[in-house]
């Protein structure tokens, strides 16, 4: 049975149940109902017209639970309206389930795990082992979203880049259990591209692409970390690449800048680099000043003096790093003065070890490991740390 087949059509019959009159959480409780049906019946004798087939079982799933809680005027009703088999409309609602699933009455967690099932097609077993958390929660987490927005419009205008914030979440989890979650990012933001010309989307995909295209070189084979300055550039995907360059270049012709985009011009002047030592560090710092401009996040200005570090020393970039925080530059030095902005102090270490100061960057690695947001970064980190350590002791 093509699985993937069964995940592309889900958001087109969800579409057409909430068309038809079903609020948004019964039509998906009836969808994944025709879902399980179909992995039941499919691989035996799969209908010629997989969507009609999808539509017309879970529109009766949906019948059967109305038949059990509304009055029977409305039942009726809707046994009047169930339309004669025969090939489902031509319908693509993938941008109105996107703007549902990513509605701004939801929190992050609950709108990336709306996606996923609504959108994506999984199951909550899927979703639940993805993030790590029983599928007794996951469940209750998607039940509760359904709930939120069961009584929102269905074509209610939305806002594209709450999506679009939703998808890079989704992104950013990357892999875990049976799920590749940066790949159903992708595969998702493709659908969003073709239902909607913006180029903002477009400028997501290929931040996706570029970033997706060096995976394989990110990690040693024995799961450690491997800096974009270490990685084997061979390894990195040229199709992946090609493709982002060519989308991303088809967006900013349009002058529309606007963050996804920026972010993918810097991650692509990074994948145009043959060696790291020939990455155009001022124009990446050019762009992080577009992208600070634009978004004035306290993470942009963090990976900026990094740029900054690379391309004008480490002593301009130790500068950067301390007018991010309002300090001077030797006020990093004081042991115990943390910064509320994530990797800080790794940022702060590897400037302090490049402009020969290796006792203050074993004391920041060692710090930044402490807060690390996953195992691989605080092991990467704390190896950082050990290494300068033992040269210290030499």
């Amino acid at each position: 049975m093509d699985e993937a087949l069964i995940r592309s059509l889900t958001p087109s019959v969800l579409g057409i149940l909430v068309r038809r009159g079903a609020d948004f959480a019964a039509a998906e409780d009836a969808v994944q109902d025709a879902l399980v049906e179909a992995v039941r019946v499919w691989p035996a004798d799969q209908p010629r017209d997989p969507k009609g087939w999808l539509v017309t079982v879970a529109w009766r799933r949906f019948l059967d639970a109305t038949r059990a809680d509304t009055a029977r005027r409305r039942r009726e009703d809707l046994v009047e309206e169930e339309p004669a088999p025969g090939p489902a409309p031509a319908v693509d609602d993938t941008l109105q389930l996107c703007f549902l699933c990513a509605h701004p009455s939801l929190t992050p967690s609950s709108a990336v795990a709306l996606t996923l099932r609504a959108v994506g097609g999984l199951t909550t077993r899927q979703i639940a082992q993805a993030y790590l958390v029983p599928e007794a929660t996951m469940a209750q987490r998607i039940s509760r979203a359904k709930r939120t927005v069961s009584e929102v419009r269905f074509d209610q205008p939305g806002d594209v880049a709450t999506v679009l914030r939703v998808l890079y979440l989704v992104f950013n989890e990357g892999y875990s259990g049976d799920v590749d979650l940066a790949a159903e990012a992708i595969r998702l933001t493709r659908r969003l591209a073709a239902a909607i010309d913006h180029p903002e989307v477009a400028g997501l995909l290929a931040l996706m692409l570029l970033h997706h295209a060096r995976r394989a070189a990110r990690t040693a084979p024995d799961g450690s970390l491997v800096p974009l300055a270490e990685q084997d550039r061979g390894r990195w995907d040229t199709e992946s690449i090609a493709e982002g360059v060519r989308i991303l270049q088809a967006a900013l012709a349009r002058d529309r800048l606007g963050e996804f985009q920026a972010q993918a011009a810097i991650a692509a002047l990074h994948a145009d680099a043959p060696t790291a030592e020939e990455t155009d560090w001022v124009q990446i710092v050019e762009w992080y000043d577009e992208l600070a401009r634009l978004t004035d996040s306290p993470v942009v200005r963090l990976n900026r003096a990094v740029a900054v570090g690379e391309a004008d020393g480490p002593r301009a970039g130790l500068a950067a790093l301390a007018a991010l925080d309002g300090s001077s530059p030797s006020s990093r030095l004081r042991p115990g003065r943390e910064s509320p902005v994530p990797r800080h102090a790794a940022v702060a270490a590897y400037l302090h070890e490049r402009d020969g100061d290796p006792v203050t960057a074993a004391r920041l690695y060692a710090e930044a490991a402490r807060k690390a947001p996953n195992l691989a970064e605080r092991d990467h980190l704390t190896r950082q740390a050990a290494r300068l350590n033992a040269r210290l002791r030499r």
